[in-house]
Parts: structure tokens; C-alpha cells; sequence
């Protein structure tokens, strides 16, 4: 039984393969449920609330065998032309990144100076040493094994190659196991985090799920008014509290979200380093309160990573993980930089880890659409074609 996100997902068409060209195909008859509207439930007198828009939590419905049939077909029909949109926009995003690697499959011949060309191109998209180094060698050997004879056919087996490295890293982010599903969101200043949690609203509250905020970063000026901006903008509920704790901030907003039945908790948090140990100390406090508030929350712990750091970012992944052991990431502004190959990087330290840390989202604009799930192939393709 595929879990509530995957049923929004689907309807988003978020994390769906890019279609190949082919004649419109007419949408099958049946569609999905809509989701049934509750009444909005009585405020909790002990989480403050400020005067942002607020409306009343949708329950996304239980998914039955015949409902899951339904959202694999009609709905995917519909979002096809959304999906192809999000491969122009992203191919149009990582142009700066894919350009010099492309480039290398120009010539006429796979020798010596093409692996060399290859190898200097990835690494100065910031792949890193040991990831170049696992691409040109797993290159290598589906090339001897396809007897490939010309470099558009060693395109094509580098994107296979990149493909099978960052697989790993694809995976839904699964919302309706817990009532709340409780999301910690982390990362360092200027990576987009408050704005990546306002973009993640707006997609889960436009298809039915009831969210709630928790504006914790108490440090930033101006931080909870933006995330006020983003609650009222998507008229979704927010807690906050001027110049409060940022851990009784999310103990409030856990409770709240409680009692009101919502679907989804997002705490919001400051943006700090990895080296500034008394804040990282402080999202260990946070995340034990979380837990205090609601057991075995939070349930999943993102960081949000600017993909303009490059390798930066990596070393922000590994010591974000050690102090809060991260299930998710983030990755944003891949369309401002030539560095998107650190997502490399991410994935062979994810795989050495043992447990991969999946990349559930990226983003390639400031729009609402164009923060969208992580595809390995689309990503791949958009890189070198």
C-alpha cells in the first residue's frame, strides 16, 4: 500500500521519470478521490498563534487497493506535461554544470585524451576525487563491454553510469505514518531553507494535507516574519513566539499539531555552521524536545544544502549528519552554479555511510515549481544531453 506522500506525489507528478515524446494518450475514466474536507478544530490555548491565515486541515484519505490503481494511472496522464516542463527548466538549470562535461563527446575518438578531458571536466564540477575516480573506472568497463566505438555512445553509458551512482539517493519522502509526521529542517545561512519549507508547503497544502509551522529560527532577524508570510500566502497554520526559545517553539508547535490532527509538522530552524558548536548544540536540544513532545519524533530530519558550495556542501552533509543523523536533504540554487556534480560526491559518501541519505528534493529557480522531487535518470539526462 503506497504511503500518503507517494499519493500526492503521483498527483504532483513529482519524481515520475520525464515521458518520451509520444502521441497524446486520452486519460483513463477514472479519477482519484478528492480529498474530504473536516472542520477546522478548536485552537489550543497553550500554543500561541500569531495573526497569520489559517485554514482548516484537510485529512488526506486512507488509500485503499483500488485508490492506489486509480493515482498510478489517470492522474499520471494529467502530469506528464508538468513533468517534461520540469526537465526543460532543469536541463535549462544545470547547463553551467553539464556544458563542459558534455563538450568532451565532441570528437571522434575514445582514447587516452578523452578519459583525461573527462576526468578534468568532472572534477572541476566540484565531483570530487573519489567520485571522478568510480565514474571513469565503471566508464571504463561498460564501454569495453558495450564495444562502444564512438563517444555519443560513451554518452550515453556515462549517463548510465551517473544513474546507477545516484539511485540510491532517489527515494519518496513518506508523509502518514505518524499523525503528525513531525519534519526538522536544518541548514546553514543564505541555503534557502526557510524559502525551500515555504515551497514544500505550498505543494502539500494545495493537495489536501493540513500543515502546520513552527517558526524556530529565533536568531535570523526577520525570520518568522518571512515564514509568516509563507504560512498566510499558503493559509496554512504557524507557531511562533517573538524572541522565544527555539525548542519551546517546536515543543508548542508539536503539541498543537496534536491536538489539531494535522497532518504535518515543518519546524523551521536557525541557519547556522557546522563549526559554531554552540548552535549545533542547540539543534541537538531542539531534537530531543521534538521528542519529548511527540515520541519517536521528529520523523525525518532534512538539511537543506546550497548547490552553489559545491564540495562545501558535502562537508556541511557529514557534519550536519553527526549531530542529528539526517534522513533527508534538500538541494537548492543548482541553477546558479557549475558545481551540481557534488551531487556525486553526496552519493558515494551516502553509499560508504551504509545507509543512504536520499535527496528528496532539488531546486533550479525561485518559483514555486521549481522546487521538485529528486529523478537519478532526469538528472543524469538533463546533465549531458
Amino acid at each position: 500500500m503506497p504511503d500518503m506522500f507517494s499519493f500526492i506525489k503521483k498527483k504532483l507528478g513529482w519524481g515520475q521519470p520525464a515521458p518520451e515524446p509520444v502521441s497524446p494518450a486520452p486519460a483513463a475514466p477514472t479519477t482519484a478521490p478528492a480529498p474530504a474536507s473536516t472542520p477546522a478544530p478548536a485552537a489550543v490555548p497553550s500554543a500561541p498563534v500569531p495573526a497569520a491565515s489559517t485554514a482548516a486541515p484537510v485529512a488526506l484519505p486512507a488509500q485503499s487497493a483500488d485508490t492506489a490503481e486509480v493515482t498510478a494511472t489517470a492522474p499520471e496522464v494529467q502530469a506528464k506535461p508538468d513533468r517534461r516542463s520540469w526537465m526543460d527548466r532543469l536541463k535549462a538549470g544545470l547547463r553551467k554544470t553539464g556544458s563542459s562535461i558534455a563538450q568532451v563527446f565532441t570528437g571522434t575518438q575514445i582514447d587516452d585524451a578523452l578519459y583525461e578531458e573527462l576526468e578534468a571536466a568532472l572534477l572541476m564540477a566540484d565531483a570530487g576525487v573519489s567520485a571522478t575516480e568510480h565514474l571513469l573506472e565503471d566508464l571504463k568497463r561498460r564501454v569495453k563491454e558495450a564495444k562502444a566505438t564512438h563517444p555519443d555512445k560513451v554518452k550515453g553509458l556515462l549517463i548510465d553510469a551517473i544513474t546507477e551512482l545516484l539511485s540510491p539517493l532517489e527515494k519518496p519522502l513518506e508523509i502518514g505514518h505518524h499523525t503528525p509526521t513531525v519534519i526538522m529542517v536544518a541548514g546553514v545561512n543564505g541555503a534557502g531553507k526557510t524559502t525551500s519549507i515555504g515551497k514544500l508547503t505550498r505543494h502539500l497544502a494545495d493537495h489536501g494535507a493540513s500543515v502546520l509551522l513552527a517558526a524556530a529560527d529565533t536568531f535570523r532577524a526577520a525570520a518568522r516574519e518571512q515564514l509568516a508570510v509563507w504560512a498566510d500566502r499558503n493559509r496554512v497554520q504557524i507557531v511562533s513566539q517573538e524572541g522565544g526559545d527555539p525548542a519551546a517553539v517546536t515543543f508548542d508547535a508539536v503539541t498543537a499539531g496534536k491536538a489539531r490532527g494535522c497532518d504535518v509538522v515543518i519546524a523551521d530552524t536557525a541557519g547556522r555552521l557546522a563549526t559554531q558548536l554552540h548552535l549545533m548544540d542547540e539543534l541537538k536540544k531542539i531534537h530531543r524536545v521534538i521528542g519529548k513532545a511527540m515520541e519517536g519524533a521528529p520523523h525525518e530530519v532534512l538539511l537543506v544544502v546550497d548547490g552553489n558550495t559545491g564540495q562545501n556542501a558535502l562537508a556541511q552533509v557529514k557534519a550536519f549528519d553527526e549531530t542529528l543523523g539526517l534522513t533527508g536533504l534538500v538541494v537548492t540554487k543548482l541553477d546558479g552554479t557549475a558545481k551540481g556534480g557534488v551531487l556525486a560526491a553526496i552519493a558515494l559518501w551516502s553509499r560508504q555511510r551504509g545507509t543512504p541519505v536520499p535527496v528528496y528534493f532539488i531546486g533550479v529557480g525561485e518559483g514555486i515549481e521549481d522546487l521538485q522531487t529528486f529523478n537519478a535518470r532526469e538528472f543524469a539526462r538533463a546533465l549531458l544531453e
